[in-house]
């Protein structure tokens, strides 16, 4: 019996150093700000004529003092869109996709029958700059993940804007990683087990961040509806010092209860 159970150890103990590791993310200063506000979830759209990814609804989170979380395409002329779906199907009512679409397409769209735009990223930019700070989401499509990056950091260095960046796709984290380690970075996740495109077991490990020991992120962004299943979240905090997010609180009392907690909050709704 000692003997099995000083094998047992003897397994179990490297894989629990390599499972540790699969974990690892890193502790650093944020930008002055961006933990002191709360991010409007794509603007501040509560409002009938302000759509969300809207300048409207943007204007309206720095008129109210809070930062903003949006979420970028790479369009084929290589301009950069602030809008969710890569399908304008739910947003404009078009079937067409963002990424299929030149800057001066935008032109043609309108966002939930109201006279806004799909903005660009520089307009967006422009609105918060020297002002409130943003969560910057990027939604790689076709495996666009490094050009996508590459460009939206790019617009970025040209504004006085504090901001971070954040996305479900680790690929564009390794590109952050490598290319510009000085920019916080933070992985996106939630219950995505049933999420399609992509093997059970991609979803899986997602879910749980197994992806963290390669991209090192700064912070975890997770949905605050699963945070209490996902033991990973707890161990990226505890044991590395990661700032968590939490996405997307919809009432005043959660949002308390989880900035008590130590989370910033991506909010919507109230």
């Amino acid at each position: 019996m000692k003997k099995f159970i000083k094998v047992l150890l003897c397994i179990l103990f490297p894989l629990g150093i390599l499972y540790l590791l699969m974990l690892r993310c890193q502790k650093r200063a944020w930008p002055e700000g961006m933990k002191s506000v709360r991010y409007a979830h794509r603007g501040l759209h509560h409002q009938p004529d302000a759509p969300e990814n809207s300048l409207a609804a943007f204007r309206a989170a720095v008129e109210h003092g809070f930062g903003a979380e949006l979420d970028v395409h790479l369009m084929k002329d290589g301009g950069l869109a602030v809008i969710h779906d890569s399908s304008l199907a739910r947003t404009a009512g078009a079937d067409v996709n963002i990424e299929d679409l030149s800057t001066e397409d935008l032109e043609n769209y309108r966002l939930e029958g109201t006279e806004e735009k799909i903005p660009l990223l520089e307009e967006v930019l422009a609105l918060f700059a020297g002002r409130t700070p943003l969560i910057v989401e990027l939604k790689p499509a076709g495996g666009n993940h490094n050009a996508l990056t590459e460009a939206v950091c790019a617009m970025l260095d040209r504004y006085d804007v504090a901001y971070c960046i954040e996305s479900f796709d680790p690929r564009v984290l390794l590109w952050l990683k490598k290319n510009r380690p000085e920019i916080i970075r933070g992985q996106l996740s939630g219950d995505l087990r049933n999420e399609k495109g992509h093997s059970r077991a991609t979803m899986w490990a997602l879910t749980h961040l197994l992806s963290s020991g390669v991209t090192v992120p700064d912070f975890i962004a997770y949905d605050h509806t699963f945070r209490r299943h996902c033991p990973e979240l707890k161990i990226c905090r505890l044991l590395y010092g990661a700032q968590e997010v939490s996405w997307t609180v919809r009432d005043p009392e959660t949002a308390e209860r989880l900035e008590k907690a130590g989370c910033l909050i991506i909010f919507e709704n109230f």
